[in-house]
C-alpha cells in the first residue's frame, strides 16, 4: 500500500471538476480523495477518467454511508464491496465519519452520536469489526452537529475515548473543529490540545456559512475562512504537517481559485515543517 506524500494537499474528485482535473499540470495538488459509494462500478466516461487519475495520483477515500454509529448492522457486502475497491487503486487512507445515516434505510445525512460510554462502547466495537473486514486501519472523522443529543461526555472526551477503544485513527476536519466550537461553546484551541498526536494522519479544511455569529453552517461551498486557516496552522504545530484536503463540493469557483487556496496550505505546511526542524536544530 502506497503512503500519503508528507506534507501533501489534495482536492476533491468531484464530477463537476473532472475536465480542470484531469487537464491539471503537475504540482497543482498531490493525491485526490473519493467517496467510495459514488465510484464503486461507475464505467463508460467517468469510469475512465477515475482510471485515468488514479494513474497520476494517489488517491484516498472517504465514505458516506457506513454508518459506524448505526444501529442497524454494518453492511458486510458493502464493506467487501470498498474493501475491492481500496485494493484495486492501491488507496492509502480510508476514512468514514464518526456519525450515523441509517438504521434500515439510508438518511442521507450525518446525524451525531450521543456522547456516552454506551455510545463509545457501541461505535467502537463497530469501527474494530469494520477493520478486521478490511484488514486496514481506519480513520474517523470528526463531524460538525447542530442538534445535540445526549451529553455525558464533552465532544473532546468522547472522540478521545472512541479513538482509544477502537484503536483507529482520526481525520481531523479543523473546519468542523472551528463550527462546532462557535455553535457549541468550547475552546477550539483545547480541543486540538485535547487530541493525542499519534492519532491524526490527516486532515481536511473547507469553507463554512455564517448564519450569525453564534451559528455557523458546515457548508463546503465557500472559501476557507481566515479564522479557519489559523486553526489550521495551530493544527500543524500539534500534529505535524499532515495530508490535508481542501474540501469543495459545490458552488465551484474558478480552478485557479482552488488552486490559490491549495498554495495557502502548502505555504502553512511549509512553515510547520521550518519551524519543526529549526526546534530540533
Amino acid at each position: 500500500m502506497l503512503n500519503l506524500p508528507q506534507p501533501s494537499a489534495g482536492l476533491g474528485l468531484r464530477r463537476a471538476l473532472l475536465a480542470e482535473l484531469r487537464q491539471a499540470p503537475a504540482g497543482d495538488f498531490d493525491f485526490l480523495e473519493v467517496a467510495p459509494e459514488n465510484w464503486i462500478g461507475i464505467g463508460g466516461a467517468h469510469g475512465a477518467a477515475l482510471h485515468s487519475l488514479a494513474e497520476r495520483y494517489p488517491l484516498t477515500c472517504h465514505g458516506l454511508s457506513l454508518s459506524l454509529g448505526g444501529p442497524a448492522p454494518l453492511d458486510l457486502a458493502f464493506l467487501g464491496q470498498v474493501r475491492a475497491f481500496l485494493e484495486r487503486f492501491n488507496v492509502p487512507l480510508y476514512s468514514e465519519h464518526l456519525s450515523y445515516c441509517g438504521d434500515e434505510g439510508h438518511l442521507y445525512d450525518l446525524l451525531p452520536l450521543p456522547f456516552t460510554e454506551e455510545a463509545v462502547h457501541h461505535v467502537a466495537a463497530r469501527i474494530r469489526h469494520a477493520q478486521d473486514v478490511l484488514e486496514r486501519r481506519l480513520a474517523v472523522e470528526n463531524v460538525s452537529y447542530y442538534a445535540a443529543p445526549q451529553h455525558d461526555m464533552s465532544e473532546l472526551e468522547f472522540t478521545r475515548a472512541v479513538l482509544r477503544e477502537a484503536d483507529c485513527d482520526l481525520l481531523l476536519d479543523v473546519n468542523n473543529v472551528y463550527v462546532n466550537s462557535i455553535n457549541h461553546g468550547f475552546d477550539p484551541q483545547a480541543f486540538l490540545q485535547g487530541l493525542e498526536p499519534g492519532r491524526v494522519v490527516a486532515m481536511h479544511v473547507a469553507g463554512h456559512y455564517d448564519e450569525s455569529d453564534t451559528l455557523k453552517i458546515d457548508s463546503h461551498g465557500a472559501p476557507v475562512k481566515p479564522v479557519v486557516w489559523a486553526l489550521l496552522e495551530q493544527a500543524y504545530a500539534r500534529f505535524g504537517a499532515q495530508p490535508t484536503l481542501l474540501e469543495r463540493d459545490f458552488n465551484f469557483p474558478p480552478y485557479a481559485a482552488l488552486v490559490a487556496e491549495l498554495q495557502t496550505i502548502r505555504q502553512l505546511q511549509h512553515q510547520a515543517v521550518t519551524r519543526q526542524a529549526v526546534t530540533h536544530d
